[in-house]
């Protein structure tokens, strides 16, 4: 979700519905809005001069006629949302995609708990909007999206392979007699033919400067302009500035990365001298200590020398393209809810040219591939090829998503992919809702304190070594939660473990098992160590077991919930544990014993 912060909004209102409306969006979105509250005729102008979005909380029709002798161009007028009366809906009216319009509706509509009316043909089809991506893009968007939404054939020519997000299933590298094209390229916009074309710029080069202290942006961009004229290379494509670390407060050069949106990045002498640069200057050396200021510092932020030092009496400009590589992410699911997966998870399966992962996790998440993405699902026990052949997709130049529930790096698959290699693809680990934190929500705050995460199956790891990990975990007085704590044969695991927690602590520790969090067939059953069943236990279950200080407390609906005070003064005053002869705390065993409940 975008950060709204960042954006100049504006609310008209005209009545106290629709200002309780415009406090609740401020409130969800966490900014501050201006409100314009007042006859409409004189509001809405305003806003149109003042922001760059507008919530307008008159009627559709109203605001249509209000706004229509101010509409001027899609790239810069403002985007507009409309909500009515009730906050039912919110309807984007102008600058659906280009001004913002959409994502804020669906944003507003999540607010106030209405929904958003989306028109836009490629929202409500479920396609991938070409004006909509992260790169920049030129041309004939209507023509070329008409021909997606018609099914009509299109040609994608990717350039030098850069992996696109998934568009619509008639899109494709071979297509026959097509009528429209995509081009991916970093140059500038080809030359016009006889089909309707759009240009996209990947995110792909990097340009290094060097300048003479005090040196105006005004030179600087025009050494940059020039540079990459030369070499028929698009501004958008560009993703970062280089230079020197004595440069990096150079106000020419920050003003210039300002005006391209673009960060600038210094490096060291010793980190520039570590590549051979085709056009060394002693000037450099004897100013900052390295030969080479532009081309080493392209070759420093791992771009390849595509065109070489350019200079003036001011500055030098270098320019860089970084390596073409397909993208593998690896994405967290949550623990199933789908209002806990993240909108960054969201985004990555619905951008994904293939996704892939075990069986019940692609179920949860099969409807937000695009149509034309290939989506693929295996067995558990088939990690190893899963992840092989995610790698190798990725490698081919695609976008690949390998899903998997909780956070990849928890028990899950980013841990396989690093091991396995990920040489030659650009590496995402995008992280998700963990089952243990989602099972400590559900239970009150059992984490509220120092807390051990410990997997009880011993099907990778040595089951004396996991006992050594309970011990440990005993001793240091840990709130514990067992992952893989039972299966049909594993039988023996969780009882040992509840018997070595147990030898360090009261048996009126609160214990809890939760099955299915946050799933429709979610069930919660608290205990003590001195009661609790591993019965009780299955293998969707994630069980937690408290430290010394854990302890069971009323909600004030009555509901028992468990907490683990953040910090030991807190509800109860001083520590009274005694230590035993090795010089641990040992736990009072005053603790509440409620019966199990479920």
């Amino acid at each position: 979700m975008r950060n709204w912060s960042s954006a100049r909004i504006a609310q008209v209102t005209n009545s106290q519905p629709a200002r309780d409306h415009a406090a609740a969006i401020d409130a969800a979105l966490d900014i501050s809005s201006t409100h314009l509250d007042g006859p409409a005729v004189e509001m809405l102008p305003q806003a149109w001069r003042e922001a760059d979005l507008i919530v307008s909380h008159l009627a559709l029709g109203a605001t249509t006629r209000l706004i229509a002798p101010l509409l001027e161009d899609k790239h810069t007028d403002p985007g507009v949302v409309v909500v009515d009366e009730a906050g039912r809906f919110a309807v984007p009216l102008v600058g659906g995609h280009v001004g913002g319009a959409n994502e804020l509706a669906a944003a507003i509509s999540e607010a106030l708990g209405g929904t958003a009316v989306l028109t836009t043909a490629t929202d409500a089809t479920g396609l991938q909007a070409l004006d909509t991506l992260d790169w920049a893009h030129e041309g004939d968007v209507a023509a070329v999206t008409r021909a997606m939404l018609d099914g009509r054939p299109v040609l994608l020519d990717r350039g030098l392979g850069w992996p696109v997000a998934q568009l619509a299933p008639s899109v494709s590298e071979d297509a026959v007699g097509p009528v429209a094209r995509i081009v991916v390229t970093d140059g500038n916009e080809p030359e016009a033919g006889s089909l309707p074309t759009v240009t996209l710029h990947p995110k792909s080069l990097v340009v290094g400067m060097g300048c003479n202290k005090g040196t105006s942006v005004e030179s600087l961009r025009a050494l940059f302009d020039a540079t990459l004229a030369d070499a028929g290379l698009h501004p958008a494509s560009v993703v970062a500035i280089t230079t020197h670390e004595a440069k990096a407060g150079e106000l020419g050069l920050l003003q210039l990365a300002h005006q391209l949106g673009v960060p600038l990045v210094d490096y060291t002498s010793e980190e520039l001298n570590r590549f051979e640069a085709p056009n060394p200057s002693q000037h450099a050396l004897d100013a900052v200590g390295a030969p080479s200021v532009s081309e080493a510092s392209v070759m420093a932020h791992g771009a390849s020398l595509v065109v070489e030092k350019h200079k003036t009496p001011e500055a030098t400009c270098a320019i860089g393209r970084l390596p073409v590589r397909g993208l593998l992410q690896v994405v967290g699911l949550g623990p199933g809810a789908r209002d806990l997966l993240t909108p960054r998870a969201r985004k990555a399966i619905q951008q994904a040219n293939l996704v892939l992962g075990y069986g019940p996790y692609v179920k949860q998440i099969r409807d937000l591939a695009r149509a034309g993405a290939t989506v693929q699902s295996s067995k558990m026990g088939t990690e190893a090829q899963r992840t092989a052949q995610a790698i190798d997709e990725a490698r081919a130049g695609k976008r690949v998503v390998l899903v998997c529930g909780g956070d990849p790096a928890i028990y899950a698959m980013a841990s396989p992919v690093l091991e396995q290699g990920t040489g030659g693809i650009d590496l995402e680990v995008i992280p998700g809702v963990t089952a243990e934190l989602a099972v400590s929500a559900i239970l009150g705050a059992p984490l509220g304190h120092d807390h051990a995460t410990i997997s009880l199956s011993d099907l990778h790891t040595d089951w004396r070594v996991i006992e050594q990990r309970l011990e440990g975990a005993a001793i240091g007085d840990f709130v514990v939660t067992l992952y893989n704590p039972r299966s049909r044969t594993r039988r023996m695991h969780l009882p040992r473990a509840l018997e070595i927690l147990g030898a360090h602590r009261p048996p009126t520790t609160p214990v809890a098992v939760v099955q299915q969090a946050t799933r429709q067939r979610q069930k919660v059953i608290t205990s003590t160590l001195a009661n609790f069943q591993p019965d009780w236990v299955d293998m969707n279950s994630l069980v937690v077991v408290g430290s010394s200080r854990t302890r069971f407390v009323s909600t004030g609906d009555g509901e028992q919930r468990i907490v683990t005070p953040r910090d030991y003064q807190w509800m109860g005053g001083e520590d009274t544990r005694e230590r035993d002869a090795r010089g641990w705390l040992v736990a009072p065993a005053t603790a509440q014993d409620p019966e199990a409940s479920a």
